[in-house]
C-alpha cells in the first residue's frame, strides 16, 4: 500500500468517525422519552441519553432534560449538577429534590421545571449511567478534567438541541458542585471569547465541600429494566446504578482549593453569582458561606444593595439574604437541611425563581 493510499484511507476513517459523532449529536429525536414507567403522563417533553465527550477513550456523559411545564420556548435553560464528588444529578437532583417526578410515581408540585427548562447531568464519567470504557480514567479524576468534560458536553448538547442556543443559560448545583459550577462557568466565559455559544447569565450554588450520598427510592427506581429502557440508559463496567459512584477515585486535594478567585473572575466578567445554604445544614454551616460572600463583596469593592434581612415565602420567614452590587448575593433557606430542595421544596422554588429573574427575594408579608 503506497503512502497516498494510506492517507486516503486515514482521511475516510476520520470523516466516518466525524459523521458518526455528528449523527449522535444532531439526533435529539432518538433521545425523546415517550413515557416514564410508573409516572403520570405530562404535556411537557422529556429527553435523556448520552453525549460522547471523548471518542478515543469512549467516554460519555448521561443527561436527563425536562422542558418547562409551560412556554418552554420563552424560558431559560438551567443546568443542575450534584456534587459528591461522584453523586448523581439524575437520582438526587431530578428524582429526589426538584425534578418533576418522585420515584413513587407522584408529581412534584414544586418542580423547578415550572420556571425553566431543566438539564440534569451525571458527571464525571463513572457517576450514575455516565461511563468510560477505559476504566483507567476512573483512577484519578480531578476538577480540571471534570470541567473540561462538562464544557464539551454542553457544546455538543447545544448542537443536539439547537433551538436552545442563545437562550438565557444558568448553572446551578449543590455541595461539591460548589467546585463544578464556577469552574465550568469560567471555562464558558473563556470559550465565549473565541466563539459566542453560551448566553450565560448567572450561577447559583449551594456552597460546600462534600455531598452526603444517601440511599433512597431513586436507587430502586433507576435500576428497573423498564426505567433504564425508557431513559435510553445502560450500565457499562458496573452491575447496577447507584446514587454515588463506586468506581470513581477523585483527587481529594481539590477539596482544599479555594473557589474565591474563580468566583471573583466570574463577577468581574458580569456573571451573576448566588450562594445559598440551608440554616439547618449540619454538614456545612451557612456561616462559612456567608463569610465567603462577604469577603468577595469586599474584595471587589461592591456596595451593599440589600442589607442583611429576612425574606418571605407564603407569609412566613423563608430565610435571610443580602446582596452586593446586584451581582453577588447570599441567602439562607429556613428549615432546610443539606439538600434544601428536598427538605424545603416550596422555599427553594421561591429562591430559584428570584435568582432566574435577577430580583431580590420577597421582603414583605
Amino acid at each position: 500500500m503506497n503512502f497516498l493510499s494510506s492517507v486516503t484511507i486515514a482521511a475516510i476513517v476520520a470523516v466516518f468517525l466525524q459523521l458518526c459523532t455528528s449523527a449522535e449529536i444532531l439526533d435529539s429525536k432518538a433521545d425523546k422519552i415517550n413515557e416514564l414507567p410508573g409516572q403520570p403522563k405530562v404535556s411537557f417533553q422529556q429527553f435523556s441519553g448520552y453525549i460522547t465527550v471523548d471518542e478515543k477513550q469512549e467516554r460519555a456523559l448521561f443527561y436527563y432534560f425536562v422542558e418547562a411545564e409551560t412556554e418552554p420556548a420563552s424560558k431559560p435553560v438551567v443546568l443542575w449538577l450534584n456534587g459528591g464528588p461522584g453523586c448523581s444529578s439524575v437520582g438526587l437532583g431530578a428524582f429526589s429534590e426538584h425534578g418533576p417526578f418522585r420515584p413513587s410515581g407522584e408529581r412534584n408540585q414544586y418542580s423547578w421545571n415550572r420556571e425553566a427548562n431543566m438539564l440534569y447531568l451525571e458527571t464525571p464519567a463513572g457517576v450514575g449511567f455516565s461511563y468510560s470504557t477505559n476504566a483507567s480514567y476512573y483512577t484519578m479524576v480531578d476538577d480540571k478534567m471534570t470541567a473540561e468534560d462538562n464544557l464539551m458536553f454542553l457544546r455538543r448538547w447545544f448542537v443536539k438541541f439547537p433551538e436552545y442556543k442563545g437562550r438565557d443559560f444558568f448553572i446551578t448545583g449543590e455541595s461539591y458542585a460548589g467546585h463544578y459550577v464556577p469552574q465550568l462557568a469560567l471555562l464558558i466565559v473563556q470559550f465565549n471569547k473565541k466563539e459566542k455559544l453560551f448566553n450565560l447569565k448567572g450561577i447559583a450554588q449551594y456552597d460546600g465541600k462534600l455531598d452526603v450520598c444517601v440511599q433512597d427510592e431513586a436507587q430502586n427506581y433507576l435500576n428497573r429494566n423498564d426505567v433504564k429502557e425508557a431513559l435510553h440508559a445502560r450500565l457499562v463496567g458496573v452491575t447496577s446504578w447507584s446514587p454515588c459512584s463506586e468506581v470513581l477515585h477523585y483527587q481529594m486535594l481539590n477539596l482544599e482549593a479555594s473557589t474565591i478567585p474563580t468566583l471573583s473572575s466570574l463577577i468581574r466578567s458580569g456573571i451573576r453569582v448566588m450562594v445559598y445554604s440551608g440554616d439547618q445544614d449540619s454538614v456545612i454551616p451557612f456561616i462559612g458561606s456567608r463569610s465567603l460572600v462577604q469577603g468577595l463583596g469586599n474584595e471587589l469593592g461592591l456596595n451593599t444593595t440589600v442589607a442583611y434581612r429576612v425574606w418571605i415565602s407564603q407569609k412566613q420567614v423563608g430565610g435571610w439574604t443580602e446582596v452586593y452590587g446586584d451581582i453577588l448575593s447570599f441567602a439562607t433557606i429556613r428549615g432546610a437541611s443539606h439538600t434544601a430542595p428536598f427538605s424545603q421544596p416550596e422555599r427553594s422554588l421561591v429562591l430559584f425563581n428570584a435568582f432566574l429573574e435577577g430580583k431580590p427575594l420577597p421582603a414583605a408579608f
